[in-house]
């Protein structure tokens, strides 16, 4: 039996049982590739790392710990990298855009080898707690967040002792490190360290909601992001500890110095930063955008 105009024009407009719409100037394979190189919604982006957020409370503490620790033992790297540039770098104006590269070695090695960062950890377990806000997925955040720090912090100062403690790098190489840590304790007070954080932290869970769909270009995103933290002196919690604690282990500072003039500040900029100016205002579009579906 012959098709209706009616039946005819409901297949053409995407309804009943017939094909998706294609535009009258693209042939179907041009739709479906027109389909896949479309950035995903925000929501998509969102439920890709509320997932990834969800299995990572759901990992138990000793697996925690260890990631963890080896996060903070590779983003030793980046002090190794920088100060290594440095001191082969003519003492130029320029010197700095070029070792500052180097910073963002220690973060290509925890992110791509997905161990547990604690700045990335501001943005991809809250999200769950944002969507079910129970007392037993708080437990489950403070406990991630604790092991991650604690063993990302044991990590820095284990490489820091060896960096400084031994004669792994030569003299010249050293005076570098204790610069660069110099650099990260007195560049700035306290009040002035927190809003830097703040900076940091929101980069740094920017990147974390790039990632997903990065794909090919996931080394430029970290590369880019990282360089900016790096050249603009942003003080990175992990990153920053691995330079300031090589001072304490060395003796050029105290642990009070260390606590009260870096780690203490930065702590509180990067979860500011991460926190509540990236996953409040990223939840809260997502969420809207539910909601004004559902209405």
């Amino acid at each position: 039996m012959g098709r209706t105009e009616s039946e005819g024009a409901l297949d053409e407009s995407g309804g009943g049982d017939g094909p998706r719409p294609t535009s009258a100037s693209l042939d179907r394979v041009e739709d479906r590739e027109a389909r896949r190189r479309t950035a995903p919604r925000a929501a998509v982006v969102y439920e890709a790392i509320r997932r990834e957020g969800e299995d990572e409370l759901g990992r138990p503490t000793s697996a925690l710990f260890f990631s963890g620790l080896a996060a903070g033992l590779s983003m030793g790297f980046s002090l190794v990298a920088e100060g290594l540039l440095r001191a082969m770098l003519p003492d130029a104006p320029w010197r700095p855009l070029v070792s500052k590269l180097g910073y963002s070695v220690g973060f290509l090695i925890v992110i791509l080898g997905r161990q547990q960062l604690f700045t990335e950890n501001t943005l991809t377990p809250v999200l769950p707690l944002l969507r079910r806000q129970r007392g037993v997925t708080l437990a489950h955040v403070l406990r991630l967040w604790g092991v991650v720090l604690a063993s990302n912090l044991i990590g820095t100062l284990v490489f820091a002792w060896m960096i400084g403690r031994t004669d792994a790098f030569d003299p010249t190489v050293r005076a570098v490190f204790a610069s660069l840590g110099a650099e990260a304790l007195h560049a700035a007070g306290p009040g002035t360290i927190i809003v830097r954080g703040i900076f940091a932290g929101w980069l740094i869970a920017l990147m974390v909601w790039l990632l997903p769909f990065a794909e090919t270009a996931r080394v430029w995103v970290i590369v880019i992001l990282t360089y900016l933290i790096g050249i603009a002196q942003l003080p990175h919690i992990i990153a920053g500890s691995v330079e300031t604690l090589y001072l304490v282990t060395t003796g050029a500072a105290s642990v009070g110095e260390y606590l009260g003039r870096f780690f203490l500040p930065a702590l509180a900029g990067n979860v500011i930063g991460g926190l509540a100016l990236v996953t409040a205002i990223n939840h809260a579009q997502v969420v809207s955008g539910d909601s004004g579906a559902e209405a």
